[in-house]
């Protein structure tokens, strides 16, 4: 039979034991509590620690934050393998995001290909397309007939008119990361979107150039169309002011006429 002292030291070590089972998991809540600020505060390197040792005991919440910091790059390096395996262990234990996350990297493996078409493939040319497709007006070295002035001058109008359209709907469209389709996006990591910005930026500058060099040498034609088909016309306008008044044309005429007469 237990004497009073035994039982009073089994009661001891039995409430010891107790309050480890207790306090573990609120120790380990203020651990997961102290590496979500750390996350917040973008103190990568510290949170990791937390994360990794919480995650190594267990704690799903830890183990999906982990593989969210390896997924998109925050523990230092993107690891898809390693974000992985921490995705199926907190799924495994009903951690809804980890569960979630693993839906979109299968996702990303069956739309690489539409991942990688924004990171290096798309080149605008859907920009400039259509009513946005603004080819070069044909103009002449000079102009000396009306109907030739005015159909150019109509062809230089609608060509200007597509130009601002274009300048117009490039502006509307920058940046141009916001043509990539939202079921991408939501697919991308961290340093698949910072690439895609890249590329989609170099993409909009190229468009502009390519669209400012065309005007220039466009604008150069009209420039030199306008000033020999001008100095044409005050050439022509200064011949027929200097020639004979109407009235002085028909007496000519009517002398032309007299003397014909005269040598019948």
């Amino acid at each position: 039979m237990m004497g009073p002292a035994h039982f009073v030291t089994a009661m001891k070590k039995l409430l010891y034991a107790a309050f480890l089972f207790v306090s573990l998991p609120a120790a380990a809540a203020n651990d997961l509590a102290s590496a979500n600020t750390l996350f917040e505060q973008k103190r990568y390197t510290e949170a990791l620690t937390l994360y990794t040792r919480l995650a190594n005991a267990g704690n799903a919440d830890a183990q999906q934050h982990l593989g969210q910091m390896y997924w998109y790059g925050e523990a230092g390096v993107v690891d898809e393998a390693k974000a992985q395996a921490w995705f199926r262990k907190a799924a495994a234990k009903g951690n809804a995001v980890a569960a979630s996350s693993l839906v979109v990297m299968q996702q990303r493996t069956e739309r690489r290909a539409d991942i990688d078409y924004w990171l290096s493939g798309y080149d605008g040319s859907d920009l400039k397309t259509g009513k946005y497709a603004c080819p070069a007006p044909r103009i002449p070295a000079i102009s000396k007939q009306s109907d030739e002035i005015d159909r150019v001058s109509a062809a230089i109008a609608s060509w200007q008119s597509c130009y601002n359209g274009f300048v117009e709907n490039l502006n509307a469209a920058s940046p141009l990361v916001k043509r990539i389709p939202a079921d991408i996006v939501k697919l991308m990591n961290a340093a698949e979107t910072e690439r895609a910005q890249t590329h989609l930026t170099q993409v909009q500058e190229n468009l502009s150039e390519e669209a400012k060099v065309a005007a220039k040498l466009v604008l150069a034609d009209v420039a030199a169309w306008r000033s020999a088909t001008g100095a044409y016309v005050k050439e022509h306008n200064a011949i027929i002011e200097g020639g004979p008044s109407a009235e002085r044309a028909r007496d000519i005429e009517a002398r032309k006429h007299n003397y014909s007469q005269a040598n019948k």
